[in-house]
């Protein structure tokens, strides 16, 4: 095995030729670069700056297509491949597709990213030296941000989710501002690595976004209700829900706050369409 750093770039020269490519060297280490991972015909003793990566068989193997990361420099990556069994496959630029571990993916694969989705990733290695994708932790997020405006304040912002917790998801703009969509904030839960857009309810004194992915209360109210009226078709009529309900059994139900939901079961009785009798919603 080459003792040549696997996931860097490296200046190397053109040994000899071979019929599947070239063999490079430095400091007396060498590295296969295959035909197919160039784009140039290369003579001897050329210098040719190359990635290096290792193949299934542990080989050290080089290519001219230099990724879009490094080892200590992160980048957005898209996923090409996502297997339950070992996390996503990300395309840095290069023929070799990394993985991200599925132990740097969220716990419920609900919230894993979907192939076309962008995760913000470094290089790393496993224990076998074998190359990760490593996503980006909150810290490293923190010297990539820029303070956001007040004037952004009810402004729409668009950006893709880097982090999911059980408080919300956090996301990076497209203008490197930080925005934060509390649970409250969604009727779904975002993925991770997808591209969000919602509206800026907060701008906090740190420079950071609260973000709402929730239209408007005028505009939500009319969707909540018919959330509601199609509860009543498919439950005969009737269910268990009314203004003096538990907020969580609300939430639970409809993925709405119970003053949202107060508000939409007030325009359904406004209109005759419902009514309200020992704490459950009838339809008229």
């Amino acid at each position: 095995m080459s003792d040549l750093p696997i996931g860097t770039i490296q200046t190397m020269v053109v040994l000899r030729k071979i019929d599947t490519g070239y063999v490079l060297q430095k400091d007396l280490e060498e590295a296969l670069l295959h035909r197919n991972e160039t784009e140039t015909e290369l003579e001897v003793d050329q210098e040719v700056e190359v990635f290096l990566y290792q193949d299934k068989k542990g080989n050290t193997i080089a290519t001219t297509k230099l990724p879009s990361i490094q080892m200590d420099e992160y980048g957005w990556a898209e996923v090409v491949e996502v297997l339950a069994n070992l996390g996503a496959f990300v395309n840095i630029g290069t023929t070799k597709e990394i993985l991200v571990s599925k132990d740097d993916l969220p716990l419920f694969e609900s919230v894993w990213p979907e192939k076309g989705d962008k995760l913000f990733v470094t290089l790393g290695k496993d224990q076998k030296d074998r190359l990760l994708a490593i996503p980006a932790t909150e810290g490293v997020i923190a010297r990539e941000v820029e303070l956001a405006p007040d004037e952004l304040l009810n402004q729409q912002v668009s950006g893709t989710v880097y982090h999911t917790s059980r408080e919300g998801a956090a996301f990076l703009t497209t203008e490197d501002y930080r925005g934060f969509i509390h649970y409250t904030e969604r009727k779904t839960e975002p993925r991770l690595g997808e591209f969000v857009t919602g509206r800026v309810i907060e701008v906090r004194p740190d420079g950071t976004l609260n973000v709402s992915l929730r239209p408007l209360k005028q505009d939500s109210m009319g969707e909540d209700a018919d959330a509601i009226m199609e509860r009543l078709e498919l439950s005969g009529g009737v269910i268990p829900f009314g203004d003096k309900s538990d907020p969580e059994d609300i939430r639970g139900t409809f993925q709405i706050s119970k003053a949202a939901f107060k508000r939409a079961l007030g325009k359904l009785m406004k209109e005759g369409k419902v009514e309200q009798r020992d704490g459950s919603t009838y339809l008229k």
